[in-house]
């Protein structure tokens, strides 16, 4: 068994109060998690409204697939226009 675990860290320039961020945030979770096989969570930055930190896990049996899947995952975030990729880390457990 392989676990990927991926972590973003994102910031969301145009938004101007925590309801702004959260708007953003849930629709990239909503659309990552009815479009791909993973679970994900907002994780850290809770209280900061133009930045935040994501979570995202993914379970398999081939590591290389888990990995290819996750940085997919991270191009993805980079097309969304609402926000800015600052950081992501990929570690297969």
């Amino acid at each position: 068994m392989t676990i990927g675990v991926l972590q973003l860290e994102i910031s969301i320039t145009d938004a101007m109060s925590l309801k702004d961020k959260r708007r953003v945030v849930k629709s990239i979770k909503d659309r990552i998690a009815h479009a791909h096989n993973v679970s994900i969570a907002e994780v850290g930055a809770l209280d900061e409204h133009r930045r935040s930190i994501l979570g995202m896990a993914m379970v398999g049996n081939d590591g290389q697939y888990i990995e290819g899947a996750l940085s997919k995952l991270v191009d993805f975030v980079r097309m969304v226009p609402q926000v800015s990729l600052l950081d992501y880390r990929i570690e297969m457990l």
